[in-house]
């Protein structure tokens, strides 16, 4: 489901940096990793930086995100 977001692996993602591991052991994207994507996939991630939130292709960025990475 995810293999056009992401590498062939997740080796090239530093942990705690672009992700982290919930307590069910899901890979759960940082906030930072989903910016420097680029856009939404619309899955609803927990950490979506994108206005409105799981909207496919949006690229517009919350005003609190885009301060913190101007």
């Amino acid at each position: 489901m995810f293999d056009q977001l992401f590498p062939d692996s997740y080796d090239s993602f530093a942990e705690g940096e672009d992700y982290y591991l919930s307590k069910e052991g899901y890979r759960v994207m940082t906030e930072s990793y989903l910016v420097r994507r680029g856009y939404c996939c619309s899955n609803g991630c927990k950490h979506c930086p994108y206005d409105p939130k799981a909207q496919k292709g949006n690229r517009k960025l919350r005003p609190d995100v885009a301060k913190k990475y101007k």
